[in-house]
C-alpha cells in the first residue's frame, strides 16, 4: 500500500512540475467525492493537487423545474408518486415531497421493479415513476417499461430525467470550465458504457480520462495514473478498475436502453441545456410517457434562492464559497440538492469538513 501511495505522490509532483502550476482533477461522480472525503484523501494529498466535484450526482443535477413538476403531480388525487429516497427532501418552490407525505400517495422505492409491483397493486391510480439517474439506473427503468408493455399495464407512467455522462463532460470542457486538467471517471457508470466511451473526450480535448472504483486505493491509483499522463503529456483512456470495467461495457444493458429510450436535449442544473444528454421514451412506449400522457408542462428552471449548487457541480467553486453554506443551508434544512443528497458535494463538505475542524 505504501508503495502505491508513494507512487501517487511522485506522479503528482511530476505533473505539477510539468504543468508549472496546480493540477485540477475532477471526480465526476458523487460517490467518488464522498469516498475521497471519508478516507481523508483531500487532506493527505499535496497542495499541488486540486480535486473538483463534478456533475455526477443524479439528484444534484436535476433542475428546479423538474422538482416543482413532481411536487405538482404529488398534489393530484389521481396520482401516486414512486421515487427513490434521495428525491424526497429536495426542495422546490412549493416545498418538498417529504412535506406531501401526509397524503399517503408518495412511495419510496428500493428498485424499479417495485414500481411495476406498485402499479399492479393500484390499478385505479396513475403511478408516476420519478426516473432519475445516469447510465447505471436507466437499464432498470427500461426493463420495467418493457415488462409493462408486454403485460399491457395501463397505469404506469415514467417521468424520465435519466442523464448521460459523456455529453456532460463535453459541455463542461466546451463552455463552462476550461481549468479542468483531467477526469477521474466513475466505476459504476463505466461498467455499463465501457471505458472506450471516453475516447472522444481524450481525442477532442486532450484530457486524461481514468476509470476508478470507489475504494480509496483505487482512487489513489487513478490519480497517480492521471498525473503520470499529464507529466508525460500523453492523455489517454485507461482503467484501474479492470475487474469490473471492460472496454465496451455491458452490451445487454446498452441494448435494452437503446430499445426503450432515445437521447434528447436536456436541462442540467448549472450546465443548462446539453444536446443529446437526456433519455426520453421512444414513440413506441409513449403510452408510458408521463410528459405526454399527464399533460405535464415541465419548464426547466434554475434555483432562484441564491443557492450556488450549479457552480459547485461545474467545479467552479467549493461549497464553502457559497454564502448559504452552513448558515441558511444545512443537512437538516437544505436549500439546494447538493446538501440533500448522500452523494452531494455540499453534504460531504459539511459532514467531513466539520469533523476536520473539530479535530484541529
Amino acid at each position: 500500500m505504501l508503495e502505491r501511495i508513494n507512487r501517487a505522490y511522485k506522479q503528482i509532483a511530476r505533473a505539477t512540475t510539468a504543468l508549472g502550476r496546480r493540477v485540477n482533477i475532477m471526480e465526476v461522480c458523487g460517490t467518488h467525492t464522498v469516498s475521497i472525503f471519508r478516507a481523508g484523501l483531500r487532506d493527505a494529498f499535496p497542495e499541488g493537487l486540486k480535486l473538483l466535484s463534478g456533475p455526477g450526482c443524479p439528484v444534484c443535477i436535476t433542475d428546479h423545474g423538474y422538482i416543482d413538476t413532481v411536487i405538482e403531480l404529488a398534489d393530484r388525487d389521481d396520482c401516486i408518486i414512486a421515487t427513490y429516497g434521495d428525491m424526497i427532501r429536495v426542495p422546490g418552490r412549493k416545498g418538498s415531497l417529504e412535506q406531501r407525505t401526509s397524503k399517503g400517495n408518495i412511495k419510496v422505492m428500493l428498485s424499479a421493479e417495485d414500481v411495476l409491483k406498485l402499479a399492479k397493486e393500484n390499478p385505479a391510480k396513475k403511478i408516476v415513476f420519478v426516473a432519475v439517474g445516469f447510465e447505471t439506473t436507466a437499464p432498470a427503468t427500461a426493463v420495467i417499461v418493457n415488462e409493462a408493455h408486454q403485460q399491457n399495464i395501463k397505469n404506469l407512467f415514467v417521468f424520465s430525467n435519466h442523464k448521460l455522462v459523456i455529453p456532460a463532460i463535453r459541455a463542461l470542457l466546451s463552455e463552462v470550465n476550461n481549468n479542468i486538467d483531467a477526469f477521474l471517471c466513475p466505476g459504476h457508470v463505466s461498467v455499463i458504457i465501457g471505458s472506450d466511451a471516453y475516447k472522444p473526450i481524450v481525442e477532442e480535448y486532450k484530457k486524461p480520462c481514468v476509470v476508478a472504483g470507489f475504494e480509496p486505493m483505487q482512487i489513489i491509483d487513478g490519480i497517480a495514473e492521471i498525473c503520470k499522463q499529464l507529466a508525460d503529456a500523453a492523455p489517454a483512456v485507461s482503467s484501474v478498475y479492470p475487474a469490473a470495467v471492460s472496454k465496451h461495457g455491458n452490451k445487454t444493458a446498452q441494448k435494452i436502453v437503446d430499445e426503450v429510450f432515445d437521447a434528447a436535449d436536456g436541462y442540467w442544473r448549472g450546465l443548462g441545456v446539453i444536446k443529446q444528454s437526456t433519455l426520453k421514451l421512444k414513440d413506441k412506449f409513449s403510452s408510458f410517457d408521463a410528459e405526454k400522457q399527464l399533460n405535464i408542462n415541465c419548464i426547466p428552471e434554475e434555483d432562484l434562492t441564491g443557492c450556488r449548487c450549479g457552480e459547485v457541480l461545474c467545479g467552479l467553486i467549493d461549497p464553502p464559497q457559497c454564502a448559504m453554506f452552513t448558515s441558511q443551508c444545512t443537512p437538516d434544512k437544505p436549500v439546494g440538492p447538493c446538501m440533500v443528497s448522500s452523494e452531494g458535494a455540499c453534504a460531504a463538505w459539511f459532514k467531513y469538513g466539520r469533523r476536520r475542524r473539530h479535530r484541529q
